[in-house]
């Protein structure tokens, strides 16, 4: 009897902080269709999901903060593989791949930033910080602003608004996508990221944000296909 009652009193304290957790951070509490909580057991069956064993995760809460939930499969898949408990060299964590300076700027505990709401969560934070961050016109298109978010995302904000200053230094246009990327390439060369304009240096991870860019896209068209909004 004195067993049953701790192994009780213990779920209840694990219950109660889990969702303390959730109501302190505004971490939205998921629940699948069977009205089963998706934390509690956040993988889904084979045979239950379109895109990943995450879906359902993935997609409450990136439609929450009003992001396309297929587009944020797309960077899973392209950061983690959908690999919950994948930690990069340099520290990345979970499926969207955070770095614990991301974890820190929401006030997230480190080592709670690998849980996949968590994560996915502060990943939708992210984007809705780096969009809001590089001020894009309403009129732009949308796969511009898209592009332009991602390359942020996997290169640094810092680049991709230099890239932007340098467009509009010489004349053209800083919300073209195109125009963006190539000059992301060119902070690569020093009469360009000497420029009085750029102020986080040279940049010389270009091919690899380019192509992030690209593969990131191509999935998600494939996703769309895959999948009902």
């Amino acid at each position: 009897m004195l067993k049953k009652t701790l192994l009780t009193f213990a779920f209840l304290i694990v219950i109660t902080t889990f969702y303390g957790f959730n109501a302190r951070y505004g971490v939205p509490v998921v629940s699948l269709d069977s009205g089963a909580t998706a934390y509690s057991n956040p993988l889904l069956r084979e045979g239950d999901y379109v895109i990943s064993a995450y879906d359902a995760i993935i997609r409450n809460i990136s439609e929450r903060e009003g992001n396309d939930w297929r587009l944020m499969s797309a960077v899973a898949y392209h950061e983690s593989r959908f690999r919950a408990d994948l930690v990069s060299r340099r520290g990345a964590r979970g499926l969207m791949q955070i770095m614990p300076s991301v974890a820190r700027q929401f006030r997230i505990p480190v080592e709670r930033a690998v849980e996949p709401e968590i994560n996915v969560w502060l990943a939708n934070k992210l984007w809705a910080s780096i969009e809001q961050s590089l001020r894009l016109p309403v009129g732009i298109p949308r796969q511009d602003r898209i592009a332009m978010i991602l390359a942020s995302y996997n290169g640094g904000l810092g680049h991709v608004k230099d890239a932007r200053r340098l467009a509009r230094y010489y004349g053209e246009n800083p919300d073209s996508w195109e125009v963006v990327a190539r000059y992301l390439v060119l902070i690569s060369q020093p009469e360009y990221y000497n420029n009085e304009v750029i102020r986080c240096g040279r940049f010389t991870g270009s091919r690899f944000t380019l192509a992030y860019v690209d593969d990131v896209l191509g999935r998600y068209e494939k996703y769309c296909r895959m999948a009902e909004r």
